[in-house]
């Protein structure tokens, strides 16, 4: 193995990008525990306006400081455009009001607040202290909110009522005595084997829980009471809110009507690809759905509990990792460990979490199971472990962590782009089926259900939030029953994932074509690549592309051409 580089000088633009990550971790300290940067584990976010304010002040100040630092080198030119693109948008989306009145179903202050928990220690007294604190923070960190809310709607700008509802559920859940992430979490297993019955820090946490819980409980009210009454039925936010989100999530300005119709395009193209497999999986004229059926009716392919599924996503992940580190990928040591777990929650995400900045907390996979999802396929799910595993989001969100003597702390930690991160994902799953793990027709044809899923989120995500015209499976125009059966044509998964999904899109305007449009721009650099190669009389070496490319972390991707050629 390659040995580690010798530390890179701290340049000033270095200094500036750390300073940021410390001021930010100070303002946001979910966002903190989420990045890995130890010292705010008692703490929650102030989600106020006043709050709000300060942190794009900081973000503000940050691209100041920048401006008139020369670049040490080739890295500080990386950092120097990533931060102005990324910091820049942060600005020009709390301008908007868009920080302040953000509620959906999946990445608005309820679930964070709530979803922060799960990263925490829970393996010594003093983790249990921390916990005890941080949930007691939870009433203020909620009512903070309510005040951002109350005065987005004090102007006009509330959430559909789509998503109200959506959250008015999920709080009304987590205020619930006997199904909150709150209860679960201070009576379950690691309390009990660390605190015993009779620790003191028993009463602090059962206090700390049932005032958390009573928090969601008013945040229920408030959303039913003050803001469904004014939320409009309309999802679509139209074009101008839809290219500030869409720039945000994929990290690079797009044609939205060029995209809209190459998605119609693709998610043609993959269907076709889908259909042919079919025929060969369950024989000349079956249909996916035939195919899908012969091969959920294998025993061998199935799981019957989330133990299960547990210790497959793990034996998985690690067959992954060792038959990819040596071959295709260098993976460092720290990078080659990787947590499946079951996540707390029920509503059908499966997701990454990265690992602290010192590795003490690996990166971990979570699957969140819905209530009423009791078997689950392998030949639709292998391909996922891979797009959150190995090579996807851990191969590079970890190998940034690692990049200590190269990349400053924003540049490992806290640079994270939609389109960049999620496209490697995606990219990553096609690599798999190219480099022949995904063989086996059940596993290709799962592997291309998330193909065709994320095809049609680019064609329902821009139709339904622009108005554009409907292709023709979807009938006269976009409407809430239209798009829906449109998915459910397009998509292959239980109606309770599916239905959390189509809100989702709906609350979080641009984020699900980041996929596969970051997938796009990520095989067309792999493209350039192989093309400047060829001119250039050389061989292209697609190991030596994706080890420069995650060396670089996460990037806008309107970055990503400049620091590759770099």
């Amino acid at each position: 193995m390659t040995p580690p580089a010798a530390p890179r000088p701290v340049s000033p633009v270095d200094a500036v990008a750390d300073a940021y990550v410390t001021t930010s971790a100070r303002l946001n300290p979910v966002e903190a525990t989420s990045l890995g940067v130890p010292g705010h584990e008692r703490e929650l976010t102030d989600f106020s306006p006043d709050a709000a304010a300060e942190r794009a002040a900081a973000a503000r100040s940050t691209l100041l400081a920048l401006e008139g630092l020369a670049s040490a080198d080739a890295v500080d030119d990386v950092t120097g455009a990533a931060m102005r693109y990324a910091l820049g948008l942060d600005v020009e989306l709390h301008d908007a009001g868009e920080r302040t009145r953000l509620l959906n179903n999946i990445a608005s202050p309820p679930q964070q607040v709530v979803e922060v928990f799960d990263l925490m220690a829970t393996d010594s007294e003093q983790a249990w202290d921390d916990v005890a604190a941080r949930l007691a923070a939870v009433p203020a960190s909620v009512a903070s909110y309510v005040a951002s809310l109350r005065s987005a709607a004090a102007r006009g700008d509330v959430a559909a009522v789509r998503q109200v509802e959506a959250v008015i559920v999920q709080a009304q859940e987590v205020a619930d005595p006997q199904r909150s992430a709150f209860t679960r979490l201070v009576r379950g297993a690691d309390a009990q084997r660390v605190l015993g019955d009779d620790h003191p820090l028993r009463s602090d946490l059962e206090r700390a829980a049932d005032a958390a819980r009573g928090a969601y409980a008013d945040l229920a009210r408030v959303l039913a009471d003050e803001l469904a009454p004014l939320a409009p039925q309309e999802d679509g936010v139209g074009r101008d809110r839809y290219t500030l989100w869409s720039r945000h999530h994929v990290g690079a300005a797009l044609d939205l009507d060029e995209t809209y119709a190459w998605g119609l395009e693709e998610l043609a193209r993959v269907q076709a690809e889908q259909a042919a497999l079919a025929e060969q999986i369950a024989g000349p004229g079956a249909s996916v759905a035939d195919a899908a059926a012969l091969l959920d009716a294998d025993p061998a392919r199935q799981l019957h509990d989330t133990a299960a599924l547990q210790a497959w996503m793990q034996a998985t992940s690690d067959a992954a990792i060792e038959a990819l580190d040596g071959s295709h990928f260098d993976i460092p040591a720290p990078v080659r460990t990787l947590e499946c777990r079951i996540a707390p929650s029920h509503t059908g995400v499966i997701y990454y979490t990265g690992p602290s900045d010192d590795f003490s907390r690996p990166g971990r996979m979570w699957w969140s199971v819905p209530h009423d999802v009791t078997s689950f396929s392998t030949w639709r799910e292998r391909t996922t472990v891979y797009h959150e595993g190995v090579p996807g989001h851990h191969l590079q969100i970890a190998q940034a962590v690692f990049e200590r003597a190269t990349l400053n702390s924003w540049r490992r930690l806290a640079a994270w782009t939609s389109g960049h991160g999620e496209g490697w994902a995606l990219y990553a799953e096609r690599l798999m089926a190219e480099l022949g793990f995904l063989d086996d027709p059940g596993d290709r044809l799962g592997m291309l259900d998330g193909q065709r899923l994320r095809a049609a989120r680019v064609v329902f995500d821009l139709g339904m939030h622009l108005g554009l015209p409907a292709p023709a499976e979807v009938g006269d125009a976009w409407t809430p029953q239209s798009g829906w059966e449109f998915l459910r044509a397009n998509v292959n998964m239980p109606e309770s994932m599916l239905r959390f999904e189509y809100t989702r899109y709906l609350g979080w305007p641009g984020q699900a074509p980041s996929y596969k449009v970051g997938q796009r721009l990520w095989e067309q650099a792999r493209d350039t690549a192989r093309q400047s190669a060829a001119a250039r009389g050389q061989v292209f070496d697609q190991r030596d592309f994706h080890a420069r490319a995650l060396a670089l972390g996460s990037v806008p991707l309107a970055v990503l051409p400049g620091a590759l050629a770099d």
